[in-house]
């Protein structure tokens, strides 16, 4: 969802000549807060460098801002926020993460809310938006579900719509749904010879995992 909406600005913004490339770079905290001094502004303007002419896209930024006084992720803050100063005609940031942490995490640093004057709220996406999602994300990967496990997994998609929470994710939800389903499928298959390809590529209704066991 937010990445690939990142990822369209970027093309859009290289075609109307905003920015030079266009390309997108994904980072988290891990890529950004080294472990001793000086080694957090290092690494955090490794990152900004890969991403001059395109997006920079930090994902759960607000991580940058919970640790405590002492902690490196403040570092990064001050040196992504002195970068849109100095690079702000070929570079553009987007963070990312839950709403409430994001809203806390605004006020870490002075600079951030004027830098940051648009938010973008994404509603959660409705059941049949997430059984499409999935079924996209199977065809992507040359799979084909039979029709009790499509039954199977639009009844999952549809339990974990009316029970999510704040930090459920969406896609992510999915995906990681549609990873371990194959896995399993795979797992099914592996001591069995001669197999059609029909059998290869078809998800069935016992490869779908237990909903309690996907990662969120």
């Amino acid at each position: 969802g937010k990445t690939t909406v990142a990822r369209i600005l970027g093309n859009i913004f290289n075609e109307i000549g905003i920015l030079s490339k266009g390309h997108l770079i994904e980072v988290e905290r891990a890529d950004l807060v080294g472990e001793y001094i000086g080694h957090t502004a290092q690494k955090t303007k490794e990152m900004l460098k890969k991403s001059m002419g395109g997006i920079m896209f930090v994902d759960e930024a607000y991580t940058l801002a919970q640790g405590g006084e002492k902690d490196f992720g403040k570092e990064a803050i001050a040196t992504i926020v002195k970068a849109m100063e100095d690079y702000r005609d070929n570079l553009i940031i987007i963070l990312a993460g839950y709403t409430f942490e994001m809203e806390k995490f605004m006020q870490s640093n002075p600079g951030l809310r004027s830098r940051f004057p648009i938010h973008i709220n994404f509603k959660d996406y409705d059941e049949e938006e997430l059984f499409q999602i999935a079924l996209q994300m199977y065809l992507e990967r040359d799979y084909e579900l039979t029709s009790r496990c499509r039954w199977r997994l639009k009844n999952i998609l549809n339990e974990f719509a009316k029970n999510r929470h704040p930090h459920s994710g969406n896609a992510r939800y999915v995906r990681n749904l549609v990873e371990k389903s194959i896995r399993l499928q795979a797992l099914r298959l592996v001591d069995r010879t001669n197999l059609s390809r029909k059998e290869l590529v078809t998800i069935e209704e016992k490869d779908l995992p237990d909903p309690c066991s996907i990662q969120i």
